[in-house]
Parts: C-alpha cells; sequence; structure tokens
C-alpha cells in the first residue's frame, strides 16, 4: 500500500501542465509510446520529453519498457527504444484521508461469503474485518516489537493505524481515532460500518496482546466512534 507522502508525490507530479499532457496523451494510447512519438505529438523537444516522461516513471504513473519500434530482429534492425505505458493501480488522495476502498474490498468479500455459506453479511463483514487489523497488528508488532506493557501497547497501535488514515494520538492512557476513515459510508449505514470499525481496530489490539489493550464502541462527534484504552 502506498504512503500518504507517496501518493502525494504522485499526484503532485501531474502539476506542471506539461506532464501532465504527456501523461494523459500516454493513457489513451493503444499501444505504448516513444519518447520521439511523444514529442511531436505535444510539439515539444525530445529532451523535454524525455524529462518528463523519466520523472512520470519514477513517480510509478508509467512503466517503461525497451522495445524496436520497427518490430525487426536481428543484426541490422536498429537500437531499442524505450516506451512508456500507463502503470497498473489507482492513485488518490482525500483530505481527510479515507480509506473507501478497503471498506468497499471488505464489503464485497462479506457479500461472497454470505452468498456462499449463508453466514449474515454483519456477521462475515465483522469477520473479515477482525483478520486485516490482525494483519495490521502482526506487522507493526514485527517492525516495532512486542509491546511489553499497556503504554507500548497503546504506542505499537497508534503506529499500525496511522497509514491507514485514522489519524491516531494518545491522550494520556487513551488511544483516539481522530478521524474515520469511513465517514461518508458511517453516515448512510452507521452500524454496519462501525461494526466493521470496530472489529478492524479490535483486531489490531487483539494481535499486539488481548490482555493489554480494551476496544470500546463510543461514538462521539468529530472522532472515529472507537477508543482503545489499557484493559
Amino acid at each position: 500500500m502506498l504512503s500518504f507522502r507517496d501518493r502525494v508525490s504522485r499526484i503532485g507530479a501531474l502539476d506542471d501542465p506539461v506532464r501532465r499532457e504527456l501523461y494523459l496523451y500516454v493513457c489513451v494510447q493503444p499501444g505504448p509510446v516513444g519518447r520521439d512519438e511523444a514529442a511531436a505529438a505535444l510539439d515539444i523537444p525530445v529532451h523535454k520529453a524525455k524529462f518528463h516522461l523519466d520523472r512520470l516513471e519514477r513517480e510509478g504513473l508509467l512503466d517503461a519498457e525497451f522495445a524496436r519500434i520497427t518490430g525487426r530482429t536481428g543484426p541490422g534492425a536498429g537500437r531499442t527504444s524505450k516506451l512508456y505505458r500507463r502503470a497498473p493501480g489507482e492513485v488518490s488522495v482525500s483530505l481527510p484521508e479515507r480509506e473507501y476502498a478497503l471498506a468497499g474490498r471488505l464489503m464485497a468479500e462479506a457479500i461472497a461469503d454470505s452468498v456462499r455459506t449463508g453466514e449474515s453479511a454483519a456477521a462475515a463483514l465483522e469477520r473479515l474485518a477482525a483478520g486485516h487489523g490482525r494483519r495490521l497488528g502482526a506487522a507493526a508488532a514485527t517492525e516495532f516489537g512486542r509491546p511489553a506493557d499497556a503504554a507500548q501497547a497503546l504506542d505499537t497501535a497508534r503506529r499500525a493505524l496511522a497509514g491507514y488514515g485514522y489519524e491516531p494520538r494518545v491522550d494520556e492512557d487513551e488511544l483516539t481515532l481522530v478521524n474515520c476513515p469511513f465517514h461518508a459510508l458511517a453516515q448512510e449505514q452507521t452500524e454496519l460500518v462501525c461494526g466493521m470499525n470496530h472489529a478492524l481496530v479490535d483486531g489490531v489490539a487483539s494481535e499486539l496482546d488481548g490482555e493489554l489493550l480494551a476496544c470500546a464502541l463510543e461514538p462521539a462527534p468529530d472522532r472515529c466512534c472507537v477508543v482503545l484504552r489499557p484493559a
């Protein structure tokens, strides 16, 4: 998963009008595009096209490959050229940060499981969210070490949730999640989304150490509905 900083950097790379036009040109072509073709399409020098295309590649917005444009092989076929195409994946930035793609993925998996097994969609969603939370907790424990006490557990949970839009803040002996990454969904389907959210955060806490932290569902204005405290 791309960090918030990396996503901002990728979007920022398109602020330059020439670079943005090159990116859009490459995206709509039926095949990979060479520097000469891109430069001719925008009526700019080849060295300028090269500079911007390579920047887009470094940012991960374009993929590059080398091939002979003529399609010939063997002696006399000519040198290979660097060709560009749109990179797979999506990049988006929202302020405050939201994680609707994560919610959508969990909900789609829950519906599929419900159809296949007969389990209620809500129960499947909470189960899958808890599993995702446990994976986040396990990754944080590997990176930062297993917490030895509640204070360390709160800090490790803060680190685990920081990259997912929660904007976690430790206030004395409580972890407050300043931002709800599923805000718009929670406004429409409060019980379902808050249940998913609670299961996810509780999964993080359980994986770090279920005896050190307690995860409470306590909705309040201007913050996430979940609070973590020492058990």
